[in-house]
């Protein structure tokens, strides 16, 4: 029986697109075939798949109005948009220019002269993506740009909160000769990304905790391994040697990003008493200055929520926050206007570490702020936590970087925010806690993960 989902506008609260998911044989046969084609994607070797990924980059600008128009469609925002296509096409640029690096094999001798290795890298056949709302695009390629050049074939399902853009990105696939025979995007909801596990070798998923359990669940019954990519509740340091207005602009920055929908934005803030009401009084008057772009989808920084059921959360952070005593700076309420909902730029004080906003993801731009005395301090609340996405340390560096190597997070941000994307060819990180779990996504670990490694020993005859 064919399924149709119906799909949420999230400026209008309307449901004026839909979708319908391949059923369970039409996805494992589209499957079978993105696998068979594997081997002769692996046997253009490098340079080949080199080549191939940067013409999706030129075919993608190509259909560049069209894939922007229906990332405003799927998120509300516009600039965002703009900046997830960019991101997409300068990720893939600077995998193509460290894969043939990352993908070296070895080779070596033992103590005992006759006997020699050659490494082997193996990828999986089929590799699998599932992918969240966020970032539609850039989140349902990032993995998927190393899986191909490392010679997998990629088998991805984004969420069906944002699915507009899937059709004229498949569009620009369509136009790359060996890419389209080995990528494909799937539009579907739970029930597709759980023929997804079931189609693959090994998978990456991006989302929740609890979603994420779920597939780790079911790939782990089939012995497949599974790289999970969670949220976090990421905290911020501000030690008395920041300058205020300097410390302002970061956690605002790391607050509001995507309008605070984003896995690694800063959600806690911990600030020396020092410079406590300095740093507290230059964000609010960064955050009062912000606009949400209720009228106009290209002014203001604020996009609307872009799941709606993310908007219950949030109602039920803040009021729980306010509830058990918080202080509402600034903001503080869901606006709905023609069906859309947006969380007004928020910045909450006397908060305590029981309240929701502080231990949850929260996924809004929502600042609470709590004072600290010792660093001894600032490093047991900044661990409070069960996750470890990553968080940031603003103040002296090199007492920032002391303190940030007691606080148990895989990125650490030290006198700025998000910046993995600079040094993400090279540096590697991994998730704490619930954040995730398997290799780095960043750095040469996020081409080998994707690689099984064989050991050819040989023995020789004795000279």
């Amino acid at each position: 029986m064919t399924r149709m989902l119906e799909i949420r506008n999230p400026r209008t609260g309307a449901n004026d697109y839909a979708i319908t998911p391949l059923s369970r044989e039409e996805l494992m046969a589209r499957c079978m075939e993105l696998r068979a084609a594997q081997p002769a994607w692996l046997a253009l070797g490098i340079d080949g798949r080199v080549k191939a990924m940067l013409e999706l980059c030129d075919a993608v600008d190509r259909h560049y109005d069209a894939i922007l128009q229906a990332l405003c469609a799927d998120t509300g925002r516009y600039e965002w948009s703009v900046n997830e296509i960019e991101g997409l096409k300068g990720i893939t640029r600077m995998r193509c220019a460290t894969a043939a690096e990352a993908l070296a094999e070895a080779s070596g001798n033992s103590s005992d002269p006759t006997l020699r290795f050659q490494q082997q890298h193996v990828p999986y056949e089929l590799v699998g993506i599932i992918s969240p709302w966020n970032y539609p695009l850039i989140l349902c390629m990032i993995d998927a740009i190393t899986a191909l050049l490392a010679g997998s074939a990629v088998a991805i399902k984004p969420s069906e909160v944002t699915p507009r853009f899937i059709k004229p990105f498949r569009a620009a696939i369509a136009e790359v000769e060996h890419l389209r025979d080995v990528l494909d995007v799937f539009e579907g909801d739970g029930e597709t990304g759980a023929m997804i596990v079931d189609a693959t070798d090994t998978l990456v998923f991006t989302g929740s905790v609890r979603t994420g359990r779920k597939v780790q669940e079911r790939a782990a019954s089939q012995f497949k391994p599974v790289f999970l990519e969670l949220g976090g509740s990421d905290p911020a340091v501000v030690l008395d040697s920041a300058e205020p207005d300097f410390a302002a602009e970061i956690l605002v920055r790391g607050a509001v990003e995507n309008s605070g929908q984003l896995c690694c934005a800063i959600e806690r803030v911990y600030v020396q008493r020092g410079v406590y009401d300095a740093v507290c009084e230059r964000v609010v008057a960064r955050m009062k200055a912000l606009a949400m772009n209720i009228e106009d989808i290209r002014n203001g920084e604020l996009g609307p929520i872009i799941f709606a059921r993310q908007a219950d959360i949030l109602r039920g952070q803040l009021d729980d926050a306010i509830a058990k005593g918080a202080k509402v700076l600034t903001g503080g309420n869901i606006v709905e206007h023609s069906g859309g909902l947006w969380c007004e730029p928020t910045v909450l004080t006397n908060v305590t570490q029981d309240m929701a906003v502080m231990h949850d993801e929260t996924f809004g731009p929502i600042v609470p702020i709590m004072a600290f005395d010792t660093e001894e301090e600032a490093v047991r609340l900044a661990n409070d936590t069960e996750f470890g996405l990553s968080a940031a340390v603003i103040g002296d560096e090199a007492k920032a970087i002391e303190l940030g190597s007691r606080i148990n997070a895989g990125g650490m941000w030290i006198n700025d925010f998000d910046t993995m994307g600079g040094v993400g060819a090279l540096a590697e990180k991994n998730a704490f806690g619930y954040s995730g779990l398997g290799g780095s996504r960043y750095g040469y670990g996020g081409f080998r993960r994707f690689l099984r490694k064989k050991a050819i020993v040989i023995r020789s005859a004795a000279a």
